[in-house]
C-alpha cells in the first residue's frame, strides 16, 4: 500500500519531465508502479477500505474532461451500469444505423481506461452495446443505482459539474446521440433544421436545459418529457458541434461549420 505522498512526489516528477526507470530509481517505488500511476485515469493512490467504492482515491481532476463529458451524456440518456460477478460492466446501447457514434462512444471510454479497450456486442435487432468492465465505475458514474434512472433523484457531484461547465457541447453532444434527434422539416416549402430530447427523468431534462443555458441555445418544452430546439439561430448553434447523427464529430475537437 502506497501513501499519499509517496504518489504526490511520483507526480511531481512526472510533471517534470523524469521517466520511469529515473522515478523509479530516486524513489524506491516500483518502475511497474510508476507506469500505473503515469497511465492510469485519474487514479491517485491505495486507500484505506472504504474510503471509495472501489478502494482507490480518485483525483477527478486528471480525468479526461471532453471523452468524460460526452461518455456522462450518453450513460444519463442510455447507458446502464450492472454488477458482474467480479467487476462492473457499463453498456451504452446505440443505434446501429450511426457507427460513427458507436465508434465515437469507444473512443471515449479508451481515454478513460487507456490500458483497456472497449468491445461492442452486436445484437441481432437493431442496437448494439459499447461496453467495458471495471470496478471504478460506481466512482466515475455515481448517478448508478438500483431501478430505471427516472425513478431516482440524478444529480451531479461537484466535479462532474465543473467538467461539464468546462466542456459543455461534449456533454449536450452526448445527451443527443443518445436520447434526442435532429430532423430536417419542410414548412410550407421552406428547409427547417430541429433538435428534440426526450427524456423521462426531469432530473436529466435539468441538466439538458441547464447545459443549453450555459451555451446560449434557446429551448422550449413541447411535452412533458421532451425539450426542443427550433429557433433558426439556436439549431445553427447546435449544428456548430453536432449536426446529423450519421457524421457524428470525431473526438478531436474538429466542429462543423455553421
Amino acid at each position: 500500500m502506497r501513501s499519499k505522498e509517496e504518489f504526490d512526489t511520483v507526480r511531481q516528477l512526472i510533471v517534470e519531465g523524469v521517466n520511469d526507470c529515473e522515478i523509479a530509481r530516486r524513489t524506491g517505488i516500483p518502475r511497474k508502479t510508476v507506469w500505473q500511476w503515469r497511465r492510469a485515469p485519474g487514479t491517485r493512490y491505495r486507500a484505506r477500505r472504504g474510503s471509495s467504492r472501489c478502494g482507490v482515491e480518485h483525483d477527478f481532476t486528471a480525468i479526461p474532461a471532453a471523452p468524460y463529458a460526452y461518455l456522462l451524456g450518453l450513460y444519463l440518456g442510455d447507458g446502464y451500469i450492472s454488477r458482474g460477478s467480479r467487476s462492473y460492466k457499463l453498456r451504452v446501447t446505440c443505434d446501429k444505423r450511426y457507427p460513427s457514434i458507436i465508434d465515437r462512444c469507444r473512443e471515449a471510454i479508451d481515454a478513460l481506461f487507456p490500458r483497456q479497450r472497449a468491445a461492442v456486442y452486436w445484437r441481432k435487432s437493431g442496437c448494439a452495446d459499447v461496453y467495458l468492465c471495471s470496478n471504478h465505475w460506481p466512482c466515475l458514474l455515481p448517478q448508478h443505482g438500483p431501478g430505471r434512472k427516472h425513478h431516482r433523484r440524478i444529480a451531479l457531484e461537484p466535479w462532474q459539474q465543473a467538467i461539464v461547465e468546462r466542456e459543455t457541447e461534449e456533454f449536450v453532444r452526448g445527451l443527443i446521440h443518445s436520447d434526442g434527434c435532429r430532423v430536417v422539416a419542410n414548412d410550407r416549402g421552406v428547409r427547417s433544421v430541429r433538435y428534440h430530447f426526450s427524456n423521462r427523468s426531469e432530473d436529466i431534462i435539468g441538466l439538458f436545459t441547464g447545459a443549453l443555458d450555459l451555451l446560449g441555445i434557446t429551448w422550449r418544452r413541447s411535452d412533458g418529457h421532451t425539450v426542443s430546439i427550433y429557433r433558426k439561430a439556436a439549431t445553427a448553434r447546435m449544428d456548430e458541434f453536432i449536426g446529423p447523427k450519421d457524421r457524428a464529430v470525431p473526438l478531436n475537437g474538429v466542429h462543423y461549420a455553421a
